[in-house]
């Protein structure tokens, strides 16, 4: 076999594959097999007609289409492999020649990886917010912990803001009372924001037995989108109860004895969540500015394919389990249909540019992933799937997606080492230093949302 590379563009090529006839031979053989098997000619018996009955009765054609459709992959594959292409997607082949007893040949036009040049990368700085928490946050962090040890009463009198009702609704379109459009013993809040527009005005001040009529735009349902005429009936008011803050308080909500403990407690929680969102953000401007520095020439297929992969994501499981359409979302969002095309266009492109970017980067740090960075990965990918550890691995293993994984780990490595190599500085002008954080996981992170592997981590 011979064969020869054009590159048509820096991200496709030709190979032009030459093959003698008597390299088909294995595969003609396996072709007069498989035929021998499919087939029945009277005075043979099956899987014993000779050859030149085959050809009479069939065609020689028919062999020939059945050998060369055998042989076309690993001759393929032989010509990949000789010219050490990294090839992207599907090949389209072309046979140029087929000539019985002669030769065999045929092109493959197929995208491959663009050769990536990593430039010097030390000098990139970022900035990011400082962490600042504030006693305001730290109020506020204990007061929603207050919230969740409220406890309400039944009361006597007019419903207000903050009050918990039990309610029974009944809803119209056009007069007649919707199939699922009756709900009784629903607890609501007022002030909460929760259930229909218009609904606050309409209980506010009612007491236990009254009810009122108001019309809001339904939500959801079989009449989405409609105004209806809304009945709610008031059943019970109850009044929430705070409980003090104080050192009982503490004790009841926390495992601390004061008050003190356990705002302090707070207060160390909010920093720690603060500095693992500066450390992301950190990471997500390290690679927005690595980028920049790259160029990155974008297969045309595989960014159609990429972009059509995000779409269907969305569309049938991101917004199907919120139960929305496009049409809805896109409604919801603000956006036209040409914009969203074009803001997934731009993110399917930055993920592509990631992907080829950071193995790059593996491959000149010579980066490896090891067992227990996997396994930590997989623990987590698992956590955001809803699996269990053995499920979700079964499912990877399964499916064959094992070194995706691997893939997806070596790039946070990348980009953990692209970060401790920039600067990066707060807002207030300080240089937060970062190497103290779990920096691999955290970057993996930051490594998938550009990619888009995080979209459907149901899709294990």
């Amino acid at each position: 076999m011979k064969s020869a590379v054009e590159t048509l563009n820096p991200t496709r090529v030709r190979l032009t594959v030459e093959v003698p006839f008597e390299e088909l031979k294995d595969s003609l053989d396996a072709a007069y097999k498989k035929i021998n098997q499919q087939v029945t000619v009277k005075g043979f018996r099956k899987g014993k007609i000779p050859a030149r009955v085959i050809d009479q009765r069939f065609g020689r054609g028919a062999v020939l289409e059945e050998a060369v459709n055998d042989a076309l992959p690993k001759f393929y594959t032989e010509a990949v492999n000789e010219a050490e292409l990294n090839v992207l997607g599907q090949p389209e082949v072309d046979i140029t020649e087929l000539k019985d007893g002669e030769t065999l040949n045929f092109t493959a036009e197929v995208d491959v990886r663009p050769t990536v040049e990593i430039p010097d990368y030390s000098g990139i700085e970022v900035e990011v917010d400082a962490v600042e928490v504030t006693d305001e946050d730290v109020e506020k962090s204990v007061e929603q912990l207050r919230e969740r040890f409220a406890s309400t009463s039944p009361v006597e009198r007019a419903a207000a803001e903050g009050d918990v009702l039990t309610i029974d609704l009944e809803a119209k379109v056009d007069g007649e009372v919707l199939e699922d459009g009756v709900a009784s013993g629903v607890s609501y809040t007022i002030g909460s924001g929760e259930l229909l527009d218009g609904i606050d005005e309409a209980v506010t001040g009612l007491e236990a037995g009254g009810e009122a009529t108001f019309t809001s735009q339904l939500k959801g349902g079989s009449a989405e989108g409609k105004d209806a005429e809304v009945t709610v009936k008031v059943s019970q008011v109850a009044a929430r109860e705070l409980p003090e803050l104080d050192d009982e308080f503490a004790q009841l909500a926390s495992e601390f004895d004061t008050l003190d403990e356990l705002k302090a407690d707070s207060r160390k929680r909010l920093e720690n969540m603060k500095q693992y969102d500066q450390a992301t953000q950190a990471q997500e401007r390290v690679l927005e500015k690595l980028l920049e520095l790259v160029e990155v020439p974008v297969p045309e297929k595989l960014l159609a394919d990429e972009v059509q992969t995000r779409k269907h994501n969305l569309e049938h499981h991101q917004l199907g389990q919120m139960g929305l359409d496009l049409a809805k979302y896109l409604e919801i969002q603000g956006k036209s249909a040409e914009e969203f095309d074009e803001e997934t266009r731009e993110q399917a492109v930055k993920g592509i540019k990631t992907q080829f970017v950071l193995d790059e980067l593996v491959n000149k740090e010579k980066l490896n992933v090891s067992q227990e960075e996997l396994t930590e990965h997989l623990m987590r990918r698992a956590a955001s799937s809803g699996m269990s550890p053995d499920q979700f691995a079964q499912a990877v293993v399964e499916g064959g997606q094992v070194p995706m994984l691997v893939g997806e780990v070596a790039r946070g490595k990348a980009l953990a080492v692209v970060v401790e190599a920039a600067t990066v500085k707060d807002t207030n002008g300080e240089v937060v230093d970062l190497s103290d954080e779990d920096e691999t996981e955290a970057a993996t992170e930051v490594v998938e949302a550009a990619e888009g592997t995080d979209e459907d981590k149901s899709e294990a």
